[in-house]
């Protein structure tokens, strides 16, 4: 493949102006002429000119980049073009009616449907999002809850992106949307049996913090709707839900290191909650109705987890007894019931299983998938009197596949795989899963893909993805995007570090709070070991995260700057300590368990020492391409703007730096299904143009 010579227009980067302020705790002092650009959402002096800096910013990039545009509209394109347009998910069975959505050519949205009885009844469209969305550059529907009598759809709207959802009511007969309107709230409702009466979650509109769970009755001023609910920790986030055999429903609280449950009958809307078992101290519980017992999964006792089971009418852990014991090297994450059956997914070295138990006899069996690395999941299981489990599998090299599984006769069906257009063959591609060994011994899974063919001299651009924050797995799953990757050359990988769960609970502990470093350590040492295997070199070596990863970005480049070529930071998480405290910040208080709580000064220090934006240095960094969205909510746009600001004034070299704000979106980016392309087009462009590759 041709390999042009790195060429950078001779654009001016913004410099952004330099304001006093300065930061006092625990007796440290600390310079933070950037301050200003949080000023956006307090609407103060310096309101417009967060505006006008940011638009400089995205002026610069478009000037830096605008050899590429051709290209990036052939990457666009290319990636669309694989996306069958006019598609359909496969129906699933509730209540009564099959429920799917379907897109149109040319459409950016989707419809939501049903048909009652059998596939062959004629379609009834209950929400079109296409329409519903025409006029507004974001539009997100959540949280879509149809009521017992399927007479009634609740559903939450977000045009702004800020995850704070107006909910709304569909009279599914009349087709008329009522006049209750139910302002600021996480966007799903749940229906009591009675038809009429809802619960929804309420959110603090400063801080965006799940506080109360509220009861609305159709036809009320949501203004008198009753709390039911009023969390007073707020390291927790708080939601409510309904079993899947209709029979209860319940709030759950929960940070990271401990949680509570209540219930309430479904059929007893204006009854009172119950408290399932009372918080403990660094204890995690949830709950699991049976039709005649609960089940209770909690790491009680048992890093990875374990089953509990206790009477319907004997909640308290005095009653509870061992139903699927702890085990070191496997961690549940889940349960799913049937009226026979319970699935349990579990993952064990790092990889997915579905674990399927029979509840009369508690025999049990697992499904073979025989593949080196993949990600199977149980998927969209409503109906509670069945006996087939429907689940999700898919690899780096096998499309998104949607299965049926008998769990009595244990025949499988494929309902659908996920069509790449454009005529994919998953045999021009090789999936791997290696072991990397870090600076404190510790083996590091890392999945591998690419095309067949390339070859491992060192020469080949590889890109190294992570998140390693919160226990969230990263698991190898296939993007039909990324062909444009690896078409070209690269190869793509992700590291699964310490501060994910892939390893069990454990891997997670290892890497958060004071043992953060561990996360930045692990992906340093994964790319070094990639280098060293060579599979790239340090001329070729490119990394991604987003939100916490893209904390993790940050940190990096801090500590190992020589050994990447190019960086792309999404909506990155980099401005810690500062954020952590500041309380009126969204999920701030959240997230204490996490990261710490500045305010006690071991913590203070410990985060300090590490977070991206105190610890720049004049020394030469990789190139950035760094990307927010003014109205996050997650990470506020200002993280990235005072980081990118800092850095292009302390760097020393001429390697770039840009950032990229999308002024009409939030933490996800664009809600279309398609403009989300746009994004992912500047993303290999950037790294494209790092490599000379100009088609």
């Amino acid at each position: 493949m041709k390999k042009d010579p790195i060429i950078w227009p001779e654009a001016t980067a913004p410099i952004a102006e330099l304001k006093a302020f300065q930061r006092i705790i625990h007796g440290d002092t600390v310079q933070d002429p950037y301050y200003w650009m949080n000023d956006y959402f307090k609407k103060g002096p310096d309101s417009s000119k967060v505006v006008s800096y940011l638009e400089a910013e995205n002026n610069y990039t478009k000037a830096m980049m605008q050899d590429t545009e051709g290209f990036q509209d052939v990457l666009f394109k290319e990636m669309k073009s694989r996306i069958k347009e006019t598609d359909e998910s496969v129906p699933y069975l509730k209540n009564g009616y099959y429920y799917y959505q379907r897109t149109e050519e040319g459409k950016q949205y989707y419809k939501v449907c049903r048909k009652k009885g059998n596939l062959q009844a004629p379609e009834e469209v209950l929400l079109d999002v296409d329409k519903m969305a025409e006029g507004f550059p974001y539009y997100s529907l959540g949280g879509v809850s149809v009521s017992p009598d399927n007479k009634m759809v609740a559903y939450g709207v977000d045009t702004v992106s800020r995850r704070e959802y107006v909910i709304y009511i569909k009279n599914l007969e009349t087709g008329e949307i009522l006049k209750d309107r139910i302002a600021r709230t996480s966007g799903s409702a749940i229906w009591a049996n009675d038809n009429k009466t809802l619960f929804y979650t309420a959110k603090n509109p400063v801080t965006l913090l799940s506080e109360k769970i509220k009861r609305h009755t159709l036809g009320t001023d949501s203004k008198t709707d009753a709390t039911v609910y009023d969390e007073k920790d707020n390291t927790n986030y708080i939601g409510v839900w309904k079993s899947k055999n209709d029979q209860y429903i319940f709030i759950q609280s929960g940070g990271t290191l401990s949680s509570e449950t209540l219930y309430l009958r479904s059929d007893d809307p204006n009854g009172t909650f119950k408290v399932f078992q009372p918080r403990m101290k660094n204890v995690l519980y949830s709950v699991t109705p049976l039709a005649d017992r609960f089940l209770i999964q909690t790491n009680d006792g048992a890093q990875n987890f374990k089953v509990m089971e206790t009477p319907l009418d004997k909640t308290g852990k005095e009653n509870w007894k061992e139903y699927i014991p702890h085990r070191k090297d496997v961690l549940i994450e889940g349960l799913d019931e049937f009226e026979n059956y319970l699935v349990v997914s579990e993952r064990k070295n790092g990889l997915t299983n579905l674990a399927i138990r029979n509840l009369k006899d508690n025999s049990q069996h697992y499904m073979d998938f025989g593949e080196a690395a993949y990600t199977v999941y149980s998927s969209a299981n409503p109906e509670y009197h069945t006996d087939v489990v429907r689940y999700g599998y898919t690899s780096m090299v096998t499309p998104s596949s949607t299965y049926d599984y008998n769990m009595k006769t244990k025949d499988k069906t494929l309902l659908k795989q996920q069509e790449v257009l454009g005529g994919y063959d998953a045999n021009q591609y090789t999936t791997e899963r290696i072991m990397a060994k870090v600076r404190d011994g510790v083996e590091v899974p890392i999945s591998i893909v690419y095309k067949k063919g390339t070859k491992k001299d060192g020469k080949a651009p590889l890109l190294l993805y992570a998140y390693g924050s919160y226990g969230s797995s990263m698991d190898p799953t296939f993007s039909s995007t990324r062909l444009s990757l690896l078409d070209r050359g690269f190869i793509f990988a992700i590291a699964h570090i310490r501060g994910g769960e892939e390893m069990g609970r454990q891997w997670y502990e290892d890497g958060k709070m004071m043992k953060k470093k561990n996360t930045f350590t692990d992906f340093i040492d994964c790319g070094q070991f990639l280098v060293d295997q060579k599979y790239t070199s340090k001329n070729h070596l490119y990394a991604q995260g987003g939100s916490a990863g893209g904390l993790l970005m940050g940190a990096i480049i801090n500590m190992a700057p020589e050994l990447w070529n190019g960086i792309i930071a999404q909506v990155p998480f980099v401005d810690v300590v500062n954020t952590m405290l500041d309380e009126t910040i969204p999920l701030t208080t959240n997230e204490y368990d996490e990261w710490g709580n500045p305010n006690q000064k071991e913590a203070y220090e410990y985060m300090k020492s590490y977070s991206p934006y105190e610890n720049i240095e004049a020394k030469e960094y990789p190139n950035l391409l760094v990307t927010t969205g003014l109205h996050d909510s997650q990470v506020q746009y200002f993280e990235p703007a005072k980081w990118v600001a800092k850095l292009r004034a302390t760097k020393k070299g001429s390697n770039v730096i840009l950032l990229k704000t999308d002024m009409d979106y939030g933490h996800g980016g664009a809600s279309g299904r398609f403009d989300y392309l746009k994004d992912v087009a500047l993303n290999y462009a950037f790294l494209f143009k790092l490599e000379g590759i100009r088609e």
